[in-house]
């Protein structure tokens, strides 16, 4: 079987981490190989790259901010998920190059022609990998702003506050638009239960008969 690559995006909040988790338990239950991976991570480096660029107390220049997220998945996609989709697994990967073209492009304001430019970086560091699916898991900016406060975590980007969190739930819609094929909106609000039934939906899609 050919190895497929499935991303979660969406806002801070939004329960990605827990539906990937919840999708790979089942399609392991159903008989399939999968590799749970997150950006920045899953390398021994990238891991180093991702306590780097999440920490709120060290300041990051933009272009060093950038830079450093695609050193990290350039690692990934080399070291763990080239090698994952040749064995046929299928990866549910937390986070991938949507997220680099939100956080550090559209939210900071790039123009057209510097995310174009963001676009090309993003294809030379992971080789042109580009996920067979992605879920994007939306919802109300505040709604998911109260989950993050009764999680108790944050980090550089949790710690910016409602309207940077309403610019990135926007990107992400952005982005959705652009690519309705590929980027799948799923409705984050509904109960746990109700997402990954809806996840697990979707997912089937595109696997093999």
């Amino acid at each position: 079987m050919k190895g497929i690559f499935i991303t979660f995006e969406g806002p801070d909040g939004s329960g990605k981490t827990t539906q990937l988790h919840k999708a790979a338990e089942k399609l392991r239950q159903m008989g399939y190989e999968v590799l749970e991976s997150r950006e920045p991570g899953g390398t021994e480096l990238a891991e180093k790259v991702r306590s780097l660029v999440l920490d709120a107390s060290l300041p990051l220049a933009a272009k060093t901010e950038v830079l450093l997220y695609l050193a990290a998945r350039s690692e990934h996609v080399e070291k763990v998920l080239r090698p994952a989709l040749a064995t046929g697994k299928i990866i549910l990967c937390d986070r991938f190059c949507d997220s680099t073209l939100v956080y550090q492009g559209l939210v900071k304001g790039l123009s057209k022609e510097q995310l174009a430019e963001l676009r090309r970086l993003n294809a030379y560091a992971c080789d042109e990998l580009i996920p067979d699916l992605t879920l994007l898991l939306d919802g109300r900016t505040e709604v998911l702003a109260e989950r993050r406060s009764l999680r108790g975590v944050s980090d550089r980007y949790e710690d910016k506050g409602l309207e940077f969190q309403r610019q990135v739930r926007t990107g992400f819609c952005t982005l959705a638009e652009l690519e309705p094929q590929r980027i799948r909106v799923i409705n984050a609000e509904q109960s746990a239960d109700k997402v990954a039934a809806d996840v697990l939906q979707v997912i089937r899609a595109v696997l093999p008969e």
